[in-house]
């Protein structure tokens, strides 16, 4: 159990995110007492109604969670089925179950839980520790929401997490059974292997032409060769309609003065600083005690300088800076506070400031650096410019030559080169092009699933008609033609001859390797012989690296009642093995931390299965119905 749990994480994910436990909050919660009737009604549960809107807004929700958890490792065909929609509609009528329950029991959550449950909320705690009611507004407001709205939101999905607790907490792994488990997944087996290779009995295959035949005949598709076709395409996008747009110097010259904040760099100071801190609102005999330090360390350092550094980090109170001297590098106009700022630019290299105040305390500025402001001369940046002005024309200019382009290949039907001239796009070939996109073409934009669609319709292949115009991507348009088709075609038998004598061969080398194997089989059941077997290996659940799985399989599961006990498998290509178990025993030490961790796992199935037993009484007795617009919905997908 716990070795296919490891081993299907994804598969476990799945089917768990199709359950409502163990949160509630996965499709967001409906209010208990709405009603609503009408044809796109799905299911009725305690005397609501849930609707064909509200299943299709779960399902989407949930792809879109799919989506933000897996990026681009998720498929939404995994989702796109009946039975996954089923499952998603199973999840609403589990809700509303639960809901009607939660109000028949009056289960109540009292502010002040619903006061701690928001006050966890990250980033809604100020500095001093009090509440941050704006800013909880402000999120809330983020998301359409109201705090009335949230918090009646939020106090309904606790009373279904508590309801939810009072039975999934009941449920526990008896001891007994948790060791029982962990003792099979533990369990140490002895084993040596006798290993029937197939081309040991190459000699005593005969084939004949009539066996060849027979499976040519038989496996024909194996030998076909995929349609494909030869074609011609022509590609509209940015960059085609950019390389037709003209720049001037002049537009490249006015662009420049226009934007030339765009190729400027601003003065930047580096400085050094020592600060001693004092709150905003600290007592007036507090701020002066900390000026009168800061100008005792200003008269030290106007009489050394060099001094600042080793100062610095003996009284700086900012921890950032104060080990590296008061160094705070380079930095340019709004990346200090404003009074800091204006010392900062005002003083000359090497200067050093009174002390400054600001709402962090006093500093003492030393500046160390200077980089003028500058401005890159038009020759380094009129590539540059030039390009910008072609991507905003090409903008402005791709919408009409997207209706040119759309025009010119329908009426031209049978050929590109009307759309290429005038539109002065290349014509462009490919070759053995399928139906389906091929990896090895990459992003090409004829190997787009919407073009090859567009592609392989009768009237393209038979008539050699162009497709019609295909967005592949964002502003870019791909029409092509076939100049060459080649239909699935079957390999004649000569030509794919040998190959079908190398298959034929190795099935009948495997056939006998398999007989032989499953005779030698039979008697060592019968009489015990360990003659011939391989030396022994120690296998477990857990130590299974290196195993063939339908092999690893066979001897866990061989009877070990009476030993030495055998097994057989039959390995397509590699022959017949066979297994002989000498010993069965728990090894002498165990990982502790695993076996919680099992114990663990055992008691959340449990909890599950308890869970899903209350869930299964809750929906009969709240009288769930499922109407008709479930079945046709179901009957819908499965015609898609």
């Amino acid at each position: 159990m716990f070795e296919f749990i490891r081993t299907h994480q994804r598969l476990m994910q799945f089917l768990l995110l199709l359950f409502i436990f163990p949160s509630f909050a996965f499709f967001g919660l409906e209010g208990y007492s709405r009603l609503t009737d009408g044809d796109n009604a799905v299911a009725k549960v305690a005397g609501q109604t849930i609707t064909k809107e509200e299943w299709d807004a779960a399902h989407r929700q949930q792809l879109e969670r799919m989506r933000q958890a897996y990026g681009n490792q998720f498929d939404t065909k995994l989702f796109d089925t009946p039975e996954a929609r089923r499952a998603i509609l199973e999840n609403l009528i589990a809700q509303r179950a639960l809901g009607a329950e939660v109000v028949a029991s009056k289960l109540v959550v009292p502010d002040q839980a619903l006061q701690q449950s928001i006050l966890q909320i990250p980033g809604l705690t100020k500095p001093d520790g009090t509440f941050d009611n704006d800013q909880y507004r402000v999120l809330l407001a983020a998301q359409g929401l109201t705090p009335k709205g949230y918090e009646a939101s939020l106090r309904r999905e606790m009373a279904l997490q508590q309801l939810n607790a009072a039975i999934q907490n009941t449920a526990f792994a008896p001891r007994t059974v948790a060791d029982n488990l962990s003792n099979l997944n533990d369990q140490e087996r002895t084993v040596q292997m006798l290993n029937f290779k197939p081309e040991s009995y190459a000699s005593q295959v005969k084939v004949t032409d009539e066996m060849l035949k027979a499976y040519y005949d038989k496996n024909g598709k194996r030998f076909e060769t995929p349609e494909q076709a030869s074609i011609e395409y022509v590609v509209l996008d940015g960059a085609a309609v950019a390389a037709q747009s003209q720049v001037t110097d002049d537009d490249i010259k006015s662009y420049y003065e226009q934007n030339q904040k765009l190729y400027s760099t601003e003065e930047q100071r580096r400085a050094s600083h020592i600060l001693i801190a004092v709150k905003k609102d600290a007592p007036a005999a507090d701020k002066a005690a900390a000026k009168a330090k800061a100008e005792g360390l200003v008269a030290q350092l106007r009489k050394n300088p060099g001094d600042f550094a080793k100062l610095a980090k003996a009284n700086s109170q900012d921890p950032g800076s104060a080990e590296n001297g008061g160094d705070l590098g380079f930095f340019g106009h709004g990346a200090m506070v404003k009074p800091f700022e204006d010392a900062a630019f005002g003083l000359k290299q090497g200067e050093i400031s009174d002390p400054v105040e600001s709402d962090f305390g006093y500093h003492v500025i030393q500046v160390t650096g200077i980089k003028p402001a500058s401005v890159k001369p038009l020759d380094s940046v009129k590539d540059e410019i030039a390009g910008e002005i072609k991507k905003q024309i090409a903008a402005k200019k791709y919408s009409e030559m997207a209706d040119q382009f759309n025009n010119l290949v329908y009426e031209n039907g049978d050929s590109l080169k009307a759309v290429s001239d005038k539109l002065k796009l290349k014509i462009q070939t490919a070759t053995g092009v399928t139906r389906a996109p091929n990896p090895a073409a990459g992003a090409a934009p004829y190997n787009n699933a919407k073009f090859l669609t567009a592609l392989f319709t009768d009237d393209v292949i038979k008539s050699k008609h162009n497709t019609e115009a295909v967005q592949v991507a964002p502003n870019t348009l791909v029409a092509g033609r076939i100049s060459e088709y080649k239909p699935v075609t079957v390999r004649p038998f000569e030509d794919v001859k040998a190959d079908v004598q190398k298959v034929v061969l190795q099935q009948e080398e495997q056939a006998l390797a398999t007989k032989a194997g499953q005779a030698r089989l039979a008697e060592l059941q019968a009489k015990d012989d360990g003659a011939g077997f391989s030396d022994a290996k120690v296998v477990s659940r857990v130590k299974a690296e290196g195993w063939n799985e339908e092999a690893f399989t066979a001897v866990m599961k061989v009877d070990a009642a009476k030993l030495p006990a055998y097994t057989g498998v039959e390995m397509p290509g590699l022959g017949y093995q066979i297994y002989r178990v000498t010993k069965v025993e728990q090894p002498k030490t165990v990982d502790a931390a695993r076996r919680k961790t099992e114990q663990e796992q055992i008691a959340g199935a449990l909890s599950q299965q308890e869970a899903l037993a209350y869930l299964g009484y809750l929906r009969e007795k709240a009288k769930t119905k499922l109407l008709k617009g479930a079945a046709s919905v179901s009957a819908d997908d499965a015609a898609k």
